[in-house]
């Protein structure tokens, strides 16, 4: 694995059912609404679109998306990703406990220029930002179901 590559995971107990867990995080254009690192969702077509993400380092990142697996019914999704960063994203929701858990994984390389040219010395700062990034987004997330806003 290159330096600017990256694999992330993240286990995500949330206190909702998987229908509600799933539907929730399917709805990325609803993603800048209940968390707080992601800016801005913009639809390019039916199974596609432009992510803007900014977590605690001061750099953003665009990402396109485009859908390659929706399965409510194993509780899959995942996404192809390219642009500031390149490769795929996926959740994973399953029954746990009376709610649910989410398991994100994601594998990328890094594709924009600034985060390329600092891999070596800041990758350390890159993996702590992702990690604050996933906890604003299960702090939202769980907020966003226990407040019901998901069902509105």
């Amino acid at each position: 694995m290159g330096p600017n590559h990256y694999r992330f995971r993240a286990v995500w107990p949330v206190a909702a059912p998987p229908s509600r867990v799933y539907t929730a995080l399917e709805r990325l254009d609803a993603y800048p609404a209940w968390w707080p690192q992601v800016r801005e969702f913009a639809r390019t077509g039916q199974d596609s679109g432009l992510l803007r993400i900014r977590a605690s380092l001061p750099y953003r990142l665009s990402i396109a998306l485009h859908a390659r697996r929706r399965d409510p019914e194993a509780g899959i999704l995942e996404v192809g990703m390219s642009g500031d960063l390149d490769g795929w994203a996926r959740w994973c929701v399953r029954p746990d406990d009376g709610g649910s858990v989410a398991l994100f994984t994601q594998d990328v390389e890094v594709g924009k220029r600034l985060l390329r040219l600092l891999a070596v010395p800041a990758r350390p700062l890159f993996v702590a930002n992702h990690r604050l990034m996933m906890r604003g987004g299960l702090h939202g997330l769980r907020t966003l179901l226990e407040r019901g806003l998901d069902e509105e």
